[in-house]
This record gives structure tokens, C-alpha cells and sequence, in this order.
């Protein structure tokens, strides 16, 4: 009896009927919670590399950089893909979600095995002995996550955004401060170890408490083969694109050394750091969304379409104003020392006009249960990326950067067309939701960089960054919304974020 009423609970976080009545209403409720978190985050994140990068040096940074490169790759398979087949997944049970729970364990502590044996080539790669101990810290992380992904999936399938933001955000929040105590005690590079460490081992107990499922003993013959395949196919996709996307990082530390590679990976960070507090919270709600509509054709493509829109408009401006400013906001966050960076960080800038969008062609892939085009797309893109890293390397990490911006350019309208195949979205669909707000932000930042040139350094820093603000502020959203006349839309938008 008791058997049965742990079953019943447990009921909660398989079956997603409930769900399906109310989608969009979930979805847009889970936009606006996931996005204050990503604000609350962002806001950690920021203060987090504004005072470490005055405590730390590019050389803190690269050697950091040339452990993350490698063992984030062997990181990838502790998930296997399994945690989005459970979210993407129509109907599924205790039994496999136990089941795939230690698989995920036994390929945690696999990965770490296989991290901990190439610690030492590591070190022997990049000639720098340190990264062997950098290495075996970090990989103890990986047990701690891995006891964490099924978990985190049933509260994804569940649409449970507030439990999983609040989460994210107390995790974050450890690792922050852990990190800045040990860099004011003087740790140096090893304060960038703790910050992963703490905030994977908070994460992980938070999930555990907001979600009250608990696995059994693993059941093999209960149905997670397609699972598997379907996980197998994501993460083969995933390593592949990682293996693109962080190459870059290992040619760059092992032939022009550690400040090379500090300044690119700096660069490269602090451009992530608010496009993925867009991405992020989007993707989290949207896949769990479009896979309750992959049977609903026209709901499907209204639904992605409205998404995309929502990225367009808040990262593009900022993606330009970056490309723009990007010598003030280097000086200004980071500091005089960081001032050579400023250009890496502006063709990588240039690189994320498309990635944003290029990056939602997976929530089709996914949503449909078709990662095995995923994966084919993958060994084309990660190819071309991989061609572009080694033409550029003969000119250090700037070269590397106008490469990789080139690449990425280059493939956007390829990546879109091969992701709508079989679906009811087109690219000229993509294109109409994005328009308006690519002409509105060109036109801005051409106006910004009329005011920078006639300006010049006349004054100081913050009150030259909070100029041009106001003034790509008030171009963009005067154009956006009356010109072309989409006050209404995202009026109505957050009209529907209130209810």
C-alpha cells in the first residue's frame, strides 16, 4: 500500500496532460519567472567578473581556459541527452526515469575516471604542470551534477520554472561568494576552481529538495531504448558542437600561451553573459512547449515564431551596442589592464548578430524528437567552424576571432534551412519576425557611432556608456515602435507576462 502511494505522487511529475490545455499561458508565466531569475543571475554573474577580473589576471583566466576546453568535452557525455528525452518524451513512467536516473550516475563517474587519467596529458599539452591538480578539482564536480539531471528534467517536463529559477539562483549565488572570498584570500586561479565546485554541489541539493521524486533500482527492461537513441544522437550533436565551439580555446593556449588565451576567453565570456540570460530562460520554456505542440502544425509555428521574436528583440540591440562600444565596456568592467581584449570582443560581437537565432534551431530538432538531423547538421557546421579556427590562427587570438565571425556569418541561412525542413516554418517566416528589429538596431548603433566619433574620450567613461545607452535606447525603441508600429505587439506581450 505504501508502494502504491509513493507511486501515485510520484504521478505528478510523468504525466503532462494537465499541461496541454493551457501551454501558452504556462509558457508565458514561465518566461516571465525564468526571466527575472536570469536577471537576478545576470546581475550575480556581473559582479562576479567585474571584481574577479580586478583581482585576477589574464594568466588566472588561460590556465583556467585550457582545463575547461578539454574536460567540458568529456563532461558532455555524463547527460547523454537523457535529461531533454525525458522532457521531450510524450509518456513515461517511474521505471525509466529510475532507470535513466543511474545511467546518469554511472556515466558521471565514468566521465570523472576519464578526466582524472588525462589530467597529466593535459598538463603535458599546454606544457604547464599546474593544470593537473586544476584538473582533478574540477572533475568532482561531475558526481555531483550527474545526481542532479533526472531531477531537473521531471521539473522541465513539469513546467515547475519557479522551484528550478530559484534554484539556479541561490547556486549561483554560493558560487559567487566563493569564489570572491577565495580571491580576496589570495588563491589566485584556484578561486575560478571553487566557483564551479560550490555551485554544481548547491544546485544539485537544491534539486533534490524541490523535487520530491526519489529512483529505484534500475529496471533495463522497461522501455528506454528510443530514450537512449534519441539521447545518443543529441549528445553526439553536442560533442560535436563543443569540440567547434572550444577548439578555438585549446589551438589558441597551446601555440600563443596563457595571456592569449585570457583575453580571448574573457572576451568570449563577457559576450555570453547577456545573451544566455536571454537564451537560457527562453529555451527552458520553449522546448518543454513546442514538444507538447509537435502534433499541432499551426500552433507549433505560431508558438516558435513568437519565441524567436522575443530573442530578436533583446538581443540584437545589445549585440550591436556591444560591436559599437566595445573598447568602453572592456575598460570600463573590466579594467585598463583587460583593454586589448576589446577587439576580440568585438568581432566576436559580429559572430552573435545570427547565434542567437541560429542556436533556436535546436529547440526544432529537439521538440520533434529529430536529433538524429541534428547531429548530421552538426558534422557540417563543426567542420566549417573547425576550417575557420586554423585560418585564422596564424594571427593569435584577433585572428582566430575575425575567422570564427566570418564562419558563423557564412552559415546562418544554411543552419535555419535545415532545421525547417519537414516543418511548417520557413525561412522567410524567420526573416518577417526578425526585421524590423534588425533595422531598428543597425540604424541605432549607426547613430551611436555617429555620437562616439564626434565625441571621442572627452569624457569619462560611465557617463560616455550611459550616453550612448540613452541614445540606442531611444532610437531603437522610437523606430521599433513607431515607425514600423509594434508597440501594440509587445504591449500585448507583456500584457499576457501580468496574468
Amino acid at each position: 500500500m505504501k508502494n502504491f502511494s509513493f507511486r501515485k505522487k510520484d504521478d505528478e511529475y510523468f504525466n503532462t496532460d494537465h499541461l496541454k490545455g493551457d501551454i501558452k499561458g504556462r509558457s508565458v508565466r514561465g518566461g516571465a519567472i525564468t526571466m527575472g531569475a536570469q536577471i537576478l543571475k545576470f546581475s550575480l554573474n556581473l559582479i562576479s567578473n567585474v571584481v574577479l577580473a580586478r583581482l585576477l589576471t589574464p594568466e588566472d583566466y588561460g590556465l583556467i581556459g585550457m582545463v575547461t576546453a578539454v574536460i567540458g568535452f568529456v563532461s558532455l557525455f555524463k547527460d547523454l541527452g537523457l535529461s531533454m528525452a525525458t522532457v521531450q518524451k510524450e509518456k513515461i513512467n517511474h521505471e525509466q526515469v529510475s532507470t535513466l536516473f543511474w545511467v546518469n550516475v554511472a556515466l558521471s563517474v565514468f566521465a570523472a575516471l576519464v578526466a582524472s587519467v588525462l589530467a597529466p596529458a593535459i598538463a603535458w599539452f599546454y606544457h604547464e604542470p599546474r593544470l593537473t591538480w586544476i584538473t582533478l578539482a574540477l572533475v568532482s564536480g561531475f558526481i555531483f551534477s550527474g545526481l542532479g539531471v533526472q531531477h531537473n528534467a521531471l521539473l522541465n517536463r513539469q513546467m515547475h520554472y519557479k522551484a528550478l529559477m530559484l534554484n539556479d539562483v541561490i547556486s549561483m549565488f554560493f558560487g559567487v561568494i566563493a569564489a570572491i572570498i577565495a580571491a580576496l584570500c589570495g588563491l589566485g586561479y584556484w578561486s575560478l576552481v571553487i566557483f564551479p565546485i560550490v555551485l554544481g554541489l548547491v544546485n544539485t541539493i537544491g534539486l533534490w529538495m524541490a523535487c520530491s521524486w526519489r529512483p529505484s533500482a534500475p529496471a533495463w527492461q522497461s522501455g528506454i531504448g528510443s530514450m537512449l537513441a534519441f539521447g545518443g544522437n543529441l549528445t553526439g550533436f553536442t560533442a560535436i558542437n563543443y569540440f567547434a565551439r572550444n577548439l578555438d580555446n585549446v589551438l589558441i593556449g597551446r601555440f600563443w600561451g596563457t595571456q592569449q588565451l585570457g583575453l580571448y576567453a574573457k572576451a568570449y565570456q563577457l559576450l555570453l553573459l547577456p545573451i544566455n540570460q536571454i537564451n537560457a530562460p527562453i529555451t527552458a520554456v520553449a522546448i518543454p512547449g513546442l514538444s507538447r505542440l509537435q502534433h499541432d502544425p499551426q500552433k507549433f509555428r505560431q508558438y516558435y515564431l513568437k519565441a524567436i521574436s522575443v530573442i530578436a528583440f533583446l538581443t540584437m540591440p545589445t549585440i550591436v551596442f556591444m560591436i559599437v562600444a566595445s573598447e568602453e565596456i572592456i575598460v570600463f568592467l573590466l579594467g585598463s589592464q583587460w583593454r586589448d581584449a576589446s577587439l576580440i570582443f568585438r568581432l566576436l560581437s559580429i559572430s552573435a548578430l545570427v547565434q542567437p537565432i541560429c542556436n533556436t534551431t535546436g529547440w526544432l530538432y529537439i521538440s520533434r524528437g529529430r536529433t538524429d538531423n541534428m547531429f548530421k547538421w552538426g558534422l557540417l557546421s563543426s567542420s566549417w567552424l573547425v576550417t575557420s579556427f586554423f585560418i585564422g590562427l596564424p594571427y593569435q587570438a584577433f585572428g582566430v576571432a575575425l575567422s570564427y565571425a566570418i564562419a558563423m556569418l557564412l552559415q546562418a541561412v544554411p543552419c535555419i534551412y535545415f532545421a525547417t525542413r519537414g516543418t511548417p516554418i520557413t525561412i522567410l517566416d524567420i526573416l518577417q519576425a526578425i526585421k524590423e528589429v534588425f533595422i531598428s538596431s543597425v540604424v541605432a548603433s549607426i547613430v551611436v557611432l555617429g555620437i562616439k566619433i564626434s565625441i571621442g574620450n572627452s569624457l569619462p567613461l560611465w557617463a560616455i556608456l550611459i550616453i550612448y545607452s540613452v541614445v540606442m535606447s531611444l532610437v531603437y525603441f522610437g523606430l521599433l515602435f513607431y515607425i514600423f508600429k509594434m508597440k501594440n505587439y509587445y504591449l500585448n506581450l507583456f500584457k499576457e507576462l501580468k496574468k
